[in-house]
């Protein structure tokens, strides 16, 4: 009997977005793919240790409880490493009791064409161009920097995820007008469509899954619980738009932080996520200090 992945929260991410292979990487930039596949292969007893996406994907998993209720989140490596460096992935996964049953390797060829056999509703990886090409066919993907500083453990049973509002969970409409023609015309744009929803941006389908998510752990079924935030530079009155858009979703997050233009960095210092999503390449800069944080390379302002 075939399984399927229908109704789960499916996130597939890269190898080095999951454990941290910055040495490895170097060997690979600095000589060949022949070079890093040696070494994985004389490192394959040695486990590999957290990255930067490590705790995100530990606590998702965590509401699988039981065989009867396991199917609420699937995580898939989506890897262009080769299959047999994908040996020490899976191993580093085992020694780290995270169960990932399921992989793609493809030996450096681009792996997000896979993203629609699985259904994905979120890739992390660390190269650009892969993450361009996901966001380019539809999936919500970001770059993971991964010399991010990893999560707190402050809050073991909570996954706690941050994202900015325009270009990430909203589309850069607005974001459009106040490049073109700044911030007064951005403020009038947005007070004067206040009731009308915003269109959604690449990440609204993930933050409805997690939406679905959060509701079947309100029911107590699951130990583990979920908080959001949007965090995002607009201010009142261009608020308003936000918050009617998310309630025209019919989706609500736990935290709200209109910043107008503050540095994003120490708020989420504050707010401890287990991941930050942000389009603009500065906010991520800033945020990678305190938390875990990726880049949605979409948008107008989304730099690289």
């Amino acid at each position: 009997m075939s399984s399927t992945l229908q109704d789960r929260l499916v996130v597939a991410i890269s190898s080095r977005a999951l454990f941290d292979f910055e040495e490895e990487n170097r060997i690979f930039e600095e000589s060949d793919d022949a070079a890093y596949m040696r070494l994985q292969l004389d490192r394959i007893e040695r486990p590999a240790q957290p990255g930067v996406a490590f705790q995100l994907v530990r606590k998702l998993l965590a509401f699988n409880t039981s065989d009867a209720e396991r199917d609420r989140v699937e995580v898939v490596l989506l890897s262009r490493n080769d299959p047999v460096s994908g040996l020490r992935v899976f191993r580093s996964a085992r020694h780290h009791a995270t169960p990932i049953d399921r992989g793609v390797f493809t030996r450096g060829r681009p792996p997000y064409h896979y993203l629609h056999a699985l259904q994905a509703n979120l890739f992390l990886s660390t190269n650009t161009d892969d993450v361009r090409a996901a966001l380019a066919a539809g999936f919500a993907a970001a770059q993971v920097y991964p010399q991010s500083a990893h999560a707190s453990e402050a809050h073991p049973t909570e996954v706690r995820i941050a994202f900015d509002g325009d270009a990430v969970l909203f589309s850069d409409e607005a974001e459009r007008v106040f490049q073109a023609q700044g911030l007064p015309a951005f403020q009038q744009h947005e007070a004067s469509k206040a009731a009308l929803p915003l269109p959604p941006g690449p990440f609204k389908p993930l933050l409805e899954a997690l939406h679905r998510l959060q509701s079947a752990a309100s029911t107590g079924a699951v130990a583990m619980r979920l908080r959001t935030a949007l965090v995002t530079a607009r201010s009142a009155p261009a608020h308003e738009r936000a918050i009617r858009t998310l309630m025209h979703w019919n989706i609500a997050v736990d935290e709200a932080m209109f910043l107008g233009g503050l540095d994003k960095g120490p708020f989420l210092r504050e707010f401890q996520p287990d991941f930050f999503f942000d389009d603009q390449t500065g906010h991520v800069q800033s945020a990678s200090l305190h938390v875990p944080a990726g880049q949605v390379h979409a948008g107008i302002r989304s730099g690289g």
